[in-house]
């Protein structure tokens, strides 16, 4: 005891100064945390709390059988499976044109490595908008498609359940390649020149070179890149509810699982029951970055 005194004491100072930190962590992440975990077991009304009752495990049963949450997570998935996709062989493809000029000229280099990160920090609500309109019936991208006659007529794809995830997924890709491909750049730039200078003198051709060498050291950044992907995919709020608010628009087509877990608790006042639906999407976040992972490493 008294040894644990006497460092409690020589350290005081480092106590001290960590310790606004520490009390920000418990009241703002431990607390929340433990009041989720104990309002998954009670049945909370947020605008009558005299209400309140204790149910047991009834809200994880009924989470887990809740056909438009798991509705919610297809939709998701549909989004994603393009998303991913798109995003990754865009954000691959400019990355590696960055690459190629990067001993060029200064000025161009910085340019166009700015310009693509620009969608990355505007905001998803001006985006959602402004690209909502650009590719309305009578916007000018179905304009001209229907002109070239790929079209026979405008759609409306925000009341096309078939369209609104792939429409929503191209949009969200169009924002976030940017900061793949930055991503991507610098681990390119990480490549021992050694290896491409030797393929090259062994006759090697560019794209042998790109997929032999530089694709497979890559690796760290592509992991990455898909975990985040895993991560924040299944987080996808924003683009949904600035088009179809909480319904989730035609047949719940756009519905997804946090766009869910707010109708929930902030429209429907269920906030054990959302609680409940928001700790079951973390263990889903979960096991898909733990399935991502497994799937790489074996790859690999």
């Amino acid at each position: 005891m008294k040894d644990f005194l006497r460092t409690l004491k020589r350290s005081k100072w480092g106590y001290i100064f960590v310790a606004p930190w520490i009390v920000g962590f418990l009241v703002f992440s431990v607390y929340p945390l433990w009041l989720g975990i104990k309002m998954t077991f009670l049945n909370y009304n947020l605008v009558a709390p005299q209400s309140i009752k204790f149910v047991g495990f009834q809200n994880w049963i009924n989470g887990f059988i809740d056909p438009l949450f798991w509705k919610s997570i297809v939709n998701i998935l549909y989004n994603q499976a393009i998303f991913i996709v798109l995003t990754f062989f865009v954000a691959l493809l400019v990355a590696y044109l960055l690459f190629k000029i990067s001993n060029g000229n200064k000025f161009w280099n910085a340019f166009f490595r700015s310009a693509y990160f620009v969608p990355t920090i505007t905001s998803v609500v001006v985006v959602m908008l402004v690209l909502g309109n650009i590719t309305a019936p009578y916007g000018p991208i179905q304009t001209l498609l229907v002109r070239w006659h790929i079209l026979s007529q405008p759609i409306v794809w925000n009341l096309t359940p078939v369209l609104i995830m792939p429409v929503i997924a191209v949009i969200t890709s169009w924002m976030s390649f940017g900061v793949q491909a930055i991503i991507l750049l610098g681990g390119m730039g990480t490549i021992p020149t050694e290896f491409i200078e030797a393929a090259r003198m062994d006759g090697a051709r560019e794209g042998t070179i790109f997929w032999r060498i530089i694709f497979p050291l890559l690796r760290p950044q592509i992991v990455f890149i898909m975990v985040m992907n895993a991560i924040g995919g299944l987080q996808m709020f924003t683009q949904v509810y600035v088009n179809f608010g909480v319904t989730g628009g035609p047949d719940q087509a756009g519905m997804t699982p946090v766009l869910y877990i707010y109708d929930q608790g902030l429209s429907k006042f269920q906030m054990g029951y959302s609680s409940t639906l928001g700790f079951i999407l973390s263990i889903l976040i979960i096991i898909a970055t733990v399935i991502t992972l497994k799937v790489l490493q074996e790859r690999n």
